[in-house]
């Protein structure tokens, strides 16, 4: 009888500590759903980074425990620490530059609606002048040598999302050894807009294919297309250009319609200015020139003051 006495007058207790958890998960739950959509994919994909180094750390010290040298292994797991500290720093650092990125695009899903009905056969935008058979070529001063890159359009096309897309192929040369060959698709909508569906990016060391990092496919995998150049930009203007969450998620702001600049090929045509980021990589930033009816003319890094000029198009 005790005991069962005992029990009832717990009781009053656990339904309030019971109460006071569900109040806490449905507060929980409230303040989740104020977030924007943008801001919760932010706080998911942080949580991602935070667990694949933790993941990565303890696969390290796994590696270190069978160490039999006491010294090797104790500077082994010095190792893995310092990268665990390194790799949770980085997830801070791409973490700030997403909710960077929800303050400029906006806080809802980013979800483009593609309607194959909405696209054109050729691409004629004036600063992506993509039409089969136009090629360009740029070259780069580097620490490590001459980088060359050759773009062509060609005479091919594939479907993506009910969509027929341009095929580019951009190829990557440093001191005449293959570093990068890809395959890129885009396609034109009706309002002039171009919109990038993917690519396919075979990485090469020491003249070898590595892997295939940086690549997808809209529709495949959550990824999603975007906009690789708009028909009239303007200024303060931010897009998407990929979206492929952890893989591909490079930006665009529009700086310029008119920019004072030096550019190759310019002429006498106002010359735009871009400024290229991405979030993986929140201390990278590209200044692009696009003269109209050429393309793309010249790449500033600004951090290092790397050039990457065009020397040569056709067909004229």
């Amino acid at each position: 009888m005790l005991s069962i006495r005992n029990d009832m007058r717990r009781q009053p207790r656990l339904f309030a500590i019971l109460a006071l958890a569900l109040a806490g998960l449905f507060c929980a739950d409230a303040s989740a759903q104020r977030l924007s959509t943008c801001a919760q994919t932010t706080d998911t994909l942080s949580d991602a980074c935070e667990y694949e180094a933790a993941d990565s750390q303890r696969v390290g010290s796994a590696i270190c425990l069978n160490m039999t040298d006491p010294t090797a292994s104790q500077a082994c797991r010095r190792n893995v620490q310092a990268t665990y500290r390194a790799a949770l720093l980085e997830c801070d650092g791409v973490e700030d530059a997403r909710e960077s990125v929800c303050a400029v695009v906006g806080g809802g899903a980013y979800d483009p609606v593609i309607n194959p009905a909405n696209f054109v056969p050729r691409i004629t935008n004036m600063y992506a002048p993509f039409q089969p058979g136009r090629w360009w070529e740029y070259r780069k001063v580097t620490d490590e040598g001459i980088e060359r890159i050759r773009i062509d359009v060609l005479n091919q096309t594939r479907t993506i999302q009910g969509v027929t897309v341009t095929t580019l192929r951009d190829r990557v040369w440093l001191n005449g050894v293959p570093v990068e060959d890809t395959t890129d698709w885009l396609a034109q909508q009706t309002n002039g807009d171009v919109r990038y569906f993917g690519e396919i990016v075979q990485n090469f060391e020491n003249g070898q294919l590595n892997n295939l990092d940086g690549s997808f496919e809209a529709g495949k995998n959550g990824a999603k297309s975007g906009i690789w150049m708009k028909y009239a930009p303007r200024v303060g203007e931010f897009y998407r250009q990929e979206w492929s969450p952890n893989n591909a998620e490079d930006m665009v702001e529009i700086l310029d319609l008119d920019a004072p600049d030096a550019v190759p090929f310019r002429g006498t045509a106002p010359v735009l200015k871009t400024r290229d980021f991405t979030p993986l990589h929140p201390d990278a930033n590209e200044f692009k020139f696009y003269v109209p009816g050429v393309g793309f003319v010249l790449e500033i890094k600004p951090d290092t003051g790397e050039e990457l000029r065009l020397v040569d198009y056709g067909p004229r």
